[in-house]
């Protein structure tokens, strides 16, 4: 007879809609076997994807000058961390950090600019800088700028951007408690420029910010029916200074929870395990990769992450494979991504510095 572990895979690869009292179930029931939840979950992630792992790196090519006021971000005009500031980046360097990505094994550069939306002087600096790294490095480019127009989006397209990221971060009824200098439908329309200008979105959000399990699921079933390919899933970093600071919301077993029910849910789509990954699942980092099938490596704009060596080593050592393994010999990127230097790596989220 089937059990229920079984009948989520089943229905998750049937590529019917999962149905929400299930993936409420998924997220809430004290009687879920993590690990049968996890396995399950990784059946589904192994039929689509197999055994490998995409690492992502982010590039933070511009540091805070924000007029957003998102409470949970370092980087918005509200936040009180000392931040250190910087305006864009060069843009040899831009590319000399990607070139450096890729001899490491990076499948996909994730070039980040804060801000409300590239100016058409930025836009178009932005879109010089992907084509030289399309034509000159040839990896796979990701791009976060804020809100993005059909104009913008055509521009990136043309100059050979891969996706377009722009997470709707939390639910439509919850957005207005963390962020009031843009809406919900302003992110959605971001999101619907990028596919009409013909670019993959990637899309996820942040938990642990006050969210109800009900919010969890609205992103989750959004995200479905926008069809985004590539689904972050971040989990708050507390950074003193943020209003949207702690609210002890997260565990190691809630993350693998969070993660399986958008697995079930997005079944085609790529499932990262982004922020606050080392932090709150700890110990159980590598359970992850069952429901996640790609993670970010190095940090996430104003904190510091697990550097590349320790993490592959993780990824080999639970039997999967990194999508584009590194040269072999490659040093450390020199890419500066963070608010200070001397940031270590975050391994208790609750002492998080920028």
């Amino acid at each position: 007879m089937e059990n229920r572990y079984e009948r989520w895979t089943r229905i998750s690869l049937s590529g019917e809609l999962f149905p929400r009292g299930d993936a409420l179930e998924v997220l809430t029931d004290p009687t879920v076997d993590i690990l049968r939840l996890v396995a399950a979950a990784g059946d589904v992630r192994m039929a689509r994807f197999g055994r490998k792992v995409k690492v992502h790196q982010i590039n933070n090519i511009k540091n805070g000058l924000c007029p957003e006021d998102c409470g949970y971000c370092a980087q918005s005009k509200i936040a009180q961390a000392p931040l250190r500031k910087y305006a864009m980046k060069d843009e040899e360097a831009i590319v000399q950090e990607a070139r450096e990505a890729k001899e490491q094994g990076v499948y996909r550069y994730c070039m980040v600019a804060s801000g409300r939306g590239p100016t058409p002087h930025e836009a178009a600096k932005l879109a010089r800088i992907i084509r030289r790294i399309d034509q000159e490095v040839g990896i796979r480019t990701c791009l976060s700028a804020g809100l993005v127009d059909l104009e913008k989006a055509s521009l990136f397209k043309q100059a050979g951007l891969d996706r377009l990221n722009h997470n709707l971060n939390t639910s439509r009824r919850h957005t207005g408690n963390i962020v009031g200098t843009h809406t919900y439908q302003d992110r959605i329309a971001t999101l619907e420029a990028a596919s009409q200008a013909g670019l993959e979105s990637c899309s996820g959000m942040i938990t642990g910010m006050g969210e109800t399990d009900e919010d969890i699921l609205d992103v989750a079933y959004e995200l479905r029916s926008l069809d985004v390919p590539s689904i972050p899933v971040n989990f708050l970093i507390p950074i003193e200074g943020n209003p949207v600071y702690d609210f002890d919301q997260l565990s190691p077993l809630r993350c693998l929870r969070i993660l399986c029910a958008f697995r079930f849910v997005n079944p085609r789509a790529e499932i990262r395990v982004a922020a606050g990954r080392e932090g709150h699942l700890r110990q159980l980092q590598v359970l992850s990769l069952y429901p996640a099938n790609s993670l970010f490596v190095d940090g996430y704009l104003a904190t510091r992450g697990d550097p590349k060596q320790p993490v592959y080593r993780m990824i080999r050592d639970a039997g999967f494979e990194i999508e584009g393994e590194p040269l072999p010999g490659t040093p450390p990127t020199s890419a500066q991504n963070y608010a200070i230097d001397d940031n270590p790596s975050i391994l208790n989220p609750k002492t998080a510095r920028v």
